[in-house]
């Protein structure tokens, strides 16, 4: 009988102190949004000095200050200082001018601590969102070989697909080098820093993956269906020297095309593999303003193929591109997207993700790498399970690129660029991840420097994680010839 009573006494005063912490992290979110950073992270420091704090609370809390610091990097620029920045890239810009743009809330931008602070990516997103400013762009940026390539990429895969009657034809063979450094100042000398570096996974359209070299020995490699796959090095951290993690490899990849046929599907197998990708998931919420989003754009449409296309089209039509602040710093990230009209690759993928769970269209995340030649970049993009084609490719990213900022091209052009990447994808891709916000394995001991997705490695010593700006990374990656077997 004592010892229920000290169980029901003991799970007592953990739920109390739970919701006591649940309190503060809302007091700090509050103070936050205010603008009030420095009063939330001493609140935040205060509560953390509590010993009794169970380890679940305290990763929370720490996170949260964590967090103020990580917005705090990401706005760097006061008023004067963007001003500067875009007089390199505005040709003729004045301060009047300027001064309207920020008046009219052109820049992404935060109160802190009592002064009003702007994005880093502020200046290239100007021309993302406003490209009436493209003819003053210094200096001018060259479009037309970029849009003719992906035109040709696209043209040459939907031809063979549909000559060969197969969604997947035209393998070619990569090899890739990728090299996260950490800087002299990211570990004490002497401490062990750990490395998770990005892997490519097995998919029907990406096989013969093969590990060549690494720079240290391998402690951990994932399984080939890891949903976040891996490399994990380890090297010492040397006094005045920056650290170097590198992994060198080879894999094939085909061009894939469906063009899946609305009157062709039919509903969905009872697989249970498809339960999770319907469901809501960290920032993937059905809240009220999705749904009446949802409303507009299918009415009252029940066909999942004309769905989901009209959700793809949509963002093209909508959704304006632009840099993104990090993902660990935003609440509800397909929310995020829908309220201000503009996001990164990501951030459009997870609304399309959104719109389509709601509406009973398994949806999921793909990301890694797109190395489009001389366009190379960290990329995020989707799947969606139409039976009975299976699951197929969509990069809603392609339809804002397609149908916004694709000038070069003509309006049939672009279209049919636009429908491509609905069911198709080049070859370019490093798909690494399918899954969002998934565990490391092993996992850090630290926090993640992204919760959410998986794409420039992930460091930490000891249980401290590194920080983005306390390393680099790099993706070289290079065609060669296929092996007479393949």
């Amino acid at each position: 009988m004592k010892t229920s009573i000290f169980l029901l006494v003991a799970l007592s005063v953990t739920t109390l102190c739970s919701a006591a912490q649940k309190n503060v992290r809302e007091q700090a979110s509050q103070l936050e949004v205010k603008g009030q950073f420095k009063e939330a992270a001493t609140l935040l420091s205060r509560t953390l000095d509590d010993k009794s704090l169970s380890s679940s609370d305290r990763k929370q809390l720490e996170f949260e200050r964590d967090r103020l610091a990580r917005i705090k990097k990401d706005f760097p620029y006061t008023q004067d200082e963007l001003f500067g920045e875009l007089q390199k890239s505005v040709k003729g810009l004045t301060r009047d001018e300027f001064d309207k743009w920020v008046a009219e809330g052109w820049f992404d931008s935060r109160e802190i601590d009592g002064q009003r602070q702007f994005m880093s990516a502020s200046v290239s997103n100007l021309f993302f969102r406003h490209q009436e400013l493209e003819p003053r762009r210094m200096p001018a940026k060259e479009r037309a070989a970029l849009d003719q390539a992906h035109l040709a990429a696209v043209e040459a895969i939907k031809k063979a697909a549909l000559a060969e009657k197969r969604p997947y034809v035209l393998p070619r063979r990569f090899h890739v080098t990728m090299t996260v450094t950490a800087k002299p100042t990211a570990a004490p000398a002497g401490e062990t820093i750990k490395a998770w570096i990005p892997f490519p996974r097995e998919y029907p359209f990406q096989s013969g993956i093969e590990l060549l070299s690494s720079s240290s020995p391998q402690k951990h490699l994932d399984p080939p269906d890891s949903p976040i796959r891996s490399v994990l090095l380890e090297q010492q951290a040397e006094k005045g020297r920056g650290t170097e993690f590198q992994i060198v490899y080879d894999y094939t990849r085909q061009g894939v095309y469906f063009a899946p046929e609305p009157n062709r599907v039919t509903a969905l197998p009872s697989d249970p593999s498809l339960k999770p990708f319907l469901e809501e998931a960290p920032h993937v919420q059905f809240t009220p303003e999705l749904r009446a989003l949802s409303k507009q754009i299918a009415g009252d449409e029940t066909n999942p193929c004309i769905k989901a296309k009209r959700f793809y089209d949509w963002i093209g039509d909508n959704i304006k591109y632009s840099y993104a602040i990090e993902y660990s710093t935003i609440r509800n990230i397909s929310d995020y997207c829908r309220n201000r009209g503009y996001g990164d690759c990501g951030q459009e993928a997870l609304l399309f993700i959104a719109l389509c769970r709601l509406n009973g269209i398994p949806a999921r995340w793909q990301s890694g790498w797109d190395a489009f030649p001389h366009a190379t970049t960290i990329h995020d993009w989707c799947e969606i399970y139409l039976a009975p084609y299976g699951w197929m490719p969509v990069d809603p990213y392609m339809s804002i690129y397609a149908m916004r900022y694709a000038t070069t091209l003509k309006r049939e052009q672009r279209l049919e660029l636009r429908d491509f990447f609905f069911g198709g994808q080049d070859w370019y891709r490093v798909a690494v991840n399918s899954d969002h916000s998934q565990s490391l394995n092993p996992p850090k001991r630290s926090m993640r420097s992204d919760d959410v997705d998986f794409q420039r490695g992930e460091l930490e010593w000891g249980d401290h994680n590194i920080y983005f700006d306390q390393y680099s990374y790099s993706l070289d990656y290079k065609e060669i010839k296929l092996p007479p077997s393949e």
